[in-house]
């Protein structure tokens, strides 16, 4: 390590004016990331053209603190309010709104977000500093077969977020890998399920049916269920703002798990938080003793999800400085950003200018530190959500629900596509199906399809599927994901039969 360009690299980073830029940033990010239908990379592509007024190095600290305070802003509406105000937190929403709202425990649930996001992004910074290149290597492996193959995996955690039942949730899978077939077909130009309409030759939009089926079904379902009422009789006080002992031993495995998934798949080019999120909320439940909690609270589901999410922070930062390549659509944008300040990322910026990758290192270490300072600073004001009533709160989610939706590209008909889905979504929670499996068949639908089809071409020709060892692995971790629910279930059921036995 150049020691030289590591001291120039602090200097740059602690100067006062690039200290409160970085504030700046992570505090805007937070709020940008807590708003429905609003993302990371809205957020860096709103506040790109502005940051150029700044000097010197402040304009990519005031991009780094965007990045990694939205990618923690959307655990707030997630855990408040039902809503994740981006992709990445949709996961969250599982265990940390019923441990705000129906264990009555905001602040708890709010700590479990902050901390855990907190170790997930240092978690990937270290990771970033020490293992740039040789991450890099790896992910630079992937080609189709392993992109299919690691779409399989995730398409395979279904099993494990279905809910109560596995029937069900598999039907939700199918149904999203069917809503990801909508649009032009990318391989032969066929217009699939767009019934003559020209917005639905693109697909069906992300961020609009994940508004709709959490956030503003759960809207009509408390407008049907208890609008008049208060969420609680008596005012919920946030005690402490730190996670207690108890919570801290119970999710630190996972949240060591959930940080190595997410900086690895960050670190994979074209994937990205909601990926992260699911694979860490998954391996969670895997892993943990209280199964039976997940879905109800569980702090184990918070910290998994929220750990995985930040985490790919730094991960998606390994291509993009080793190899010039954009882990996410949020690191593309800094790629431009870094372009135009006439950084050139690549293995060469190691080597003729390690002053400059050292600076980007600390500046995002920084801004994590910032994003844990800031989240827990304010967890009791963002607590106060929980004790206003439905009669007001409801609007409120649902304003946010139409005017996030309509400010992500400002077409109508994506407004019309959340209200449609919220409508689907509500009578599927009266039916008692699972939303996640349903999301997770659309984000990887098209990935799978894609590289299927690229990778069947591959394997055609010269290679074989022994020289794909990484894609062999995920497929394997695929099956074990799919069967070992149904195993679970069968060795439980023996238990209890040897259990009703020896009393009889």
């Amino acid at each position: 390590m150049n020691v030289d360009a590591l001291m120039m690299a602090f200097s740059a980073v602690f100067t006062p004016y690039n200290v409160l830029v970085i504030c700046g940033g992570t505090i805007l990010g937070i709020f940008i990331g807590a708003m429905p239908g609003m993302s990371s990379v809205m957020g860096l592509s709103i506040m790109l053209p502005f940051t150029f007024q700044l000097k010197g190095y402040a304009s990519i600290m005031m991009l780094l603190g965007i990045f990694c305070g939205s990618i923690y802003g959307g655990s707030i509406s997630a855990t408040l309010m039902n809503t994740p105000g981006t992709a990445a937190s949709a996961a969250t929403c599982m265990d940390a709104y019923p441990m705000a709202v129906i264990k009555r425990q905001p602040g708890r649930a709010l700590a479990i977000s902050t901390f855990s996001s907190l170790c997930g992004g240092l978690f990937s910074c270290v990771v970033l500093v020490f293992g740039a290149t040789a991450l890099a290597k790896v992910a630079l492996n992937f080609t189709s077969p392993e992109y299919f193959a690691l779409a399989f995996f995730g398409i395979s955690i279904i099993t494990g977020v279905s809910g109560k039942s596995i029937v069900k949730g598999l039907m939700g899978g199918i149904l999203g890998l069917l809503f990801a077939t909508v649009g032009v077909d990318n391989f032969t130009g066929t217009a699939r399920f767009t019934f003559g309409s020209s917005f639905m030759r693109g697909g069906l939009a992300m961020v609009p049916i994940l508004i709709g089926v959490f956030a503003f079904a759960q809207a009509l379902k408390t407008i049907e269920e208890k609008y008049n009422e208060k969420p609680f009789k008596e005012k919920v006080v946030i005690e402490r703002v730190l996670p207690m002992k108890e919570d801290l031993k119970r999710i630190g495995p996972t949240v060591l798990r959930s940080a190595i998934l997410g900086t690895f798949i960050g670190a994979v080019p074209g994937t990205g938080g909601d990926i992260a999120s699911w694979v860490g909320y998954n391996e969670a439940k895997r892993w943990s003793k209280h199964k039976e909690e997940f879905g109800h609270g569980a702090p184990e589901g918070i910290a998994g999800s929220e750990a995985a999410n930040n985490a790919i922070a730094g991960g998606a930062f390994v291509p993009l400085l080793a190899l010039g390549i954009p882990g996410d659509a949020g690191t593309a944008v800094m790629l431009g950003a870094l372009t135009m300040m006439g950084i050139v990322s690549g293995p060469l910026l190691f080597v003729e200018s390690p002053e400059q990758a050292y600076t980007i290192f600390i500046g995002l270490f920084v801004a994590n530190v910032l994003m844990g300072v800031f989240g827990f600073l304010m967890i009791r004001i963002f607590g106060k959500v929980i004790n206003i009533p439905n009669k007001y709160l409801v609007p409120v989610i649902v304003t946010f629900c139409i005017t996030g939706t309509f400010a992500l590209n400002r077409y109508l008909e994506e407004v019309f596509l959340m209200l449609i889905m919220g409508v689907i979504g509500y009578f599927l929670i009266k039916l008692e199906f699972s939303m996640p499996p349903i999301i997770l068949g659309l984000v990887l639908g098209t990935l799978a399809e894609k590289n299927a089809r690229r990778g069947l071409d591959i394997l055609a020709g010269t290679d074989s599927v022994w020289d794909h060892p990484i894609a062999i692995i995920f497929v394997i971790l695929g099956i074990i994901s799919l069967v070992s629910p149904a195993i679970s279930a069968m060795m439980k059921k023996r238990k209890e039969a040897k259990a009703g036995g020896s009393e009889g």
